[in-house]
C-alpha cells in the first residue's frame, strides 16, 4: 500500500506542477531533493514571482523511523516505528481576485517492535480561500468534490464538508480560514472500507483537484486590480499564517518529526499585513467576505 500511494504522489506532483506552470507562463517551479537523517526525504518545488502565483509549492515527502517521543503521547502509543507520506500544497496567487488554495493527501502506517503493522489510515482534502468572494467560484469547487465523493459514497460530501469547516477553523478569531471544501483524516480499513477502498477514496479527491481550482483562477485571473484590493489580501493572508503557526495538525506533525523547514514553512505568503484592529467598510465586498467567514454556508 505505502508503494502504491508513493507513487502515486509522485505522478500527482509531476501532473499538477506541470498545469500550473503552463497555466502561468512565465516561471517555472525548482526542485529541492531532501533527505532526513532519520529516514527517507523527499521533493519540495516552490514557484515564485510569477504572472499569475506570486508564491506556492507542491512536496511530496516519505518519512521512517522512530516514533517521536512527542508523538508516541498524541497517539498514545509506546516505542513504535513510523512511515509517512504524502503531498501537501498551497499556492498564493499574485491577484486579490484568485484565491488560495491548499490540498494534502497522505497516508500513516505504524509497527511494533517486530516490524508488524499496527495501525495505518489515510488523510487528506482540498480547500479554497478567496480574498473576494466570488458564488460561482465557491459553487463550482464544492460541486467538484461533491462529484468526486458521490463516486464512493453519498455521505461523505456532507460529512467531510462539515468537517473541513470545522477544521479550518481560527478559534481565537471565530472565522474559517476560507470557504472550506474537504477535510479527512484517520480513515483506517474496517467493516465497511477496506484499505483499498480507502485509498481509491483519496487518490480519487486528488485526481480533481486541478478541475476544482484552475477554471477557477482562469476566470480571475486578468481582473483588475488595486492597491486597496492588494492590501486586504495581505491582511487577510495575515490569517492565513495565523491558522497555519497555531493550529494546523500538519505543520506541528512535521516540526515534531525533524521536518525539513523550508519545506513545512513553504505555506507561508511572501508578503502579508497585521493591521491593528482593521474592520472592513460597511456593506463593502470586504466585509461581505467576512460574514461569510463567521457563517460557514452550504454552497450546493
Amino acid at each position: 500500500m505505502k508503494a502504491s500511494f508513493f507513487k502515486y504522489i509522485n505522478t500527482l506532483q509531476d501532473q499538477i506542477t506541470t498545469a500550473l506552470e503552463n497555466l502561468d507562463g512565465s516561471v517555472k517551479f525548482i526542485e529541492d531533493q531532501w533527505s532526513r537523517p532519520e529516514g527517507g526525504g523527499g521533493k519540495t518545488r516552490v514557484i515564485q514571482n510569477g504572472t499569475v502565483f506570486e508564491k506556492g509549492g507542491v512536496n511530496i515527502s516519505g518519512v521512517h523511523g522512530p516514533l517521536p517521543k512527542s508523538m508516541q503521547d498524541y497517539f498514545g502509543v509506546g516505542e513504535a516505528q513510523f512511515y509517512a507520506c504524502g503531498l501537501s500544497l498551497v499556492l498564493h496567487p499574485k491577484n486579490p481576485m484568485v484565491p488560495t488554495t491548499h490540498a494534502n493527501f497522505r497516508y500513516f502506517e505504524l509497527y511494533d517492535a517486530q516490524g508488524n503493522i499496527q495501525d495505518q489510515w489515510f488523510g487528506g482534502g482540498l480547500d479554497l480561500t478567496p480574498y473576494y468572494l466570488f458564488d460561482e467560484d465557491a459553487q463550482h469547487f464544492h460541486q467538484v468534490c461533491k462529484t468526486a465523493c458521490d463516486q464512493h459514497d453519498p455521505s461523505f460530501y456532507t460529512t467531510y464538508k462539515e468537517r473541513c469547516d470545522t477544521y479550518f477553523w481560527n478559534s481565537h478569531r471565530g472565522e474559517a480560514r476560507g470557504i472550506g471544501g474537504l477535510f479527512f483524516d484517520y480513515l483506517r480499513p474496517n467493516t465497511e472500507k477496506t484499505a483499498q477502498q480507502w485509498y481509491d477514496f483519496t487518490t480519487g479527491i486528488g485526481d480533481v483537484f486541478l478541475d476544482a481550482y484552475l477554471p477557477i483562477v482562469e476566470r480571475r485571473k486578468n481582473l483588475e486590480y488595486n492597491a486597496s484590493h492588494r492590501d486586504w489580501q495581505e491582511i487577510r493572508r495575515g490569517r492565513y499564517v495565523e491558522f497555519n503557526l497555531i493550529h494546523d495538525k500538519g505543520t506541528l506533525f512535521g516540526l515534531k518529526t525533524n521536518g525539513r523547514i523550508e519545506s513545512i514553512l513553504m505555506s507561508l505568503p511572501p508578503k502579508v499585513q497585521w493591521a491593528y484592529d482593521h474592520q472592513p467598510r460597511l456593506n463593502s465586498q470586504e466585509a461581505r467576505l467576512i460574514d461569510v467567514l463567521k457563517n460557514p454556508r452550504n454552497w450546493i
